[in-house]
């Protein structure tokens, strides 16, 4: 049964293992899609929590834009500043501990367009005073393909926009405010993100979901071609130091994985080996350092339950030394998102 939801995740139920390493969790999504066919159309606070509090140490997390609660009333380039604004009210009951341990949004990624170039900088300085303090960068989603089987950027659906001028001139702006650029593109566009990443060095980027797999539609048949493009780009990209990346986003349906059609969810065992050669090529290009875990939830809940997944990347990562697994579950989240306990 596809997208089977709470009941279909609740078949596999482990034991959680480390149950006191503390994490950031540094990718989900807050939204309320209720008349929108999608799996979980409502992930607030209350949802996050059932799964943060599901056994690991979830001690914070980072809020990533998902183009959601949007201020209809204000002028186009300035409605993305609403999403922002009610992830920080979310944020702020979140620190009120009636919530639990967990510091739900202790930092937020919220969104401007970047094509505006100079133009975007008041966009920014609105999404700084909507939230001045956890606020702390944009993703400007450009995921686009060829072929109409694969989802396209419902807002920027359109070929080669990070080679613009006014996409750069853009990015420089988001580096001289001291914030963070989020990258999410297939795994053929990362060469437009390395473009980037050398012309504006001071800019820390960031690339989502281990650079965007896809293995499906037309590239299923072509999964060694695709795995080669994809370990070059990636490869490429490592050599940047003003680059990290996101270990996950593997449960979206896109990269190639049957797990979200299993009559029973997976089991960590198992979605640790599976997982293990795209984790193990991206922490050998990034080390580390350079690397974390994360959950992309709710995306990536029709695949696996949180608790499964948490425990597939703690048995996933045992032989790595202890320093390193702390980078991997929240050093590197915290350096990258300036985080403070």
């Amino acid at each position: 049964m596809p997208y089977g939801g709470n009941d279909w995740l609740a078949l596999t139920k482990e034991e959680i293992i480390e149950p006191d390493l503390p994490i950031c969790d540094p990718h989900h999504h807050f939204w309320d899609h209720r008349y929108e066919r999608i799996p979980y159309q409502r992930y607030l606070l209350h949802e996050l929590i059932a799964d943060t509090d599901s056994g690991h140490n979830i001690v914070s997390t980072v809020f990533v834009e998902a183009r959601s609660m949007y201020n209809i009333d204000v002028e186009e380039k300035f409605k993305t500043v609403g999403e922002v604004e009610f992830v920080e009210g979310l944020s702020a009951a979140s620190s009120s501990g009636i919530y639990g341990k967990t510091r739900a949004g202790a930092a937020i990624v919220g969104h401007a367009n970047l094509s505006l170039g100079d133009g975007v900088k008041p966009v920014l300085e609105k999404l700084i005073e909507a939230s001045p303090n956890r606020f702390k960068g944009i993703r400007h989603t450009v995921t686009w393909d060829k072929y109409p089987e694969i989802e396209n950027n419902p807002t920027y659906g359109i070929p080669e926009q990070m080679s613009s001028p006014k996409f750069l001139e853009g990015a420089k702006i988001v580096s001289e405010m001291g914030l963070t650029f989020e990258s999410w593109m297939y795994f053929h566009q990362l060469p437009e993100l390395l473009n980037i990443a050398k012309q504006v060095p001071d800019l820390p980027i960031i690339v989502n979901h281990v650079g965007g797999l896809i293995q499906i539609g037309p590239y299923d048949s072509r999964r060694e071609e695709v795995i080669k493009i994809w370990k070059q780009n990636i490869s490429d990209l490592s050599e940047c130091p003003n680059v990290v990346i996101k270990l996950g986003g593997l449960g979206m349906p896109q990269t190639g994985h049957n797990w979200h059609n299993l009559p029973t969810p997976v089991d960590s065992d198992t979605l640790a080996i599976d997982m293990k050669p795209y984790l193990d090529f991206c922490i050998e290009k990034f080390t580390p350092s350079r690397g974390m875990f994360e959950s992309n939830f709710p995306v990536d809940k029709v695949s696996f339950s949180y608790h499964v997944l948490y425990n597939a990347f703690k048995k996933y990562s045992k032989n790595f030394s202890p320093s390193e697994r702390n980078d991997m579950f929240k050093n590197t989240a915290e350096k990258t998102y300036k985080l403070t306990n």
